[in-house]
């Protein structure tokens, strides 16, 4: 089998699901049941903030490397991206 049926497949089984789905009657939760208790999460206020400098830190890169802030630096700065693993 190659990989256009495959594909076909599967775009065939989202079709029916989503035709099903489409009959189901609606369920209404009143929102303060689903949230009630829980305090809201501010995003913007997670992590390092706008302006502030950075730590010095020693992490590994995707080739097992350690780098530090200095070693990633270039002229017009760095992006840092933290991946968590799915290896858990």
């Amino acid at each position: 089998m190659g990989t256009a049926p495959r594909i076909a497949l599967v775009m065939g089984a989202a079709v029916m699901v989503l035709g099903v789905g489409s009959c189901a009657p609606e369920i209404e939760v009143p929102i303060d049941v689903a949230t009630e208790g829980r305090t809201p999460i501010v995003v913007a206020s997670l992590g390092p903030q706008v302006g502030e400098q950075v730590p010095a830190f020693s992490l590994p890169d995707q080739n097992g490397r350690l780098r530090t802030l200095e070693s990633v630096l270039g002229r017009n700065g760095a992006m840092l991206l933290f991946h968590r693993s799915a290896d858990w």
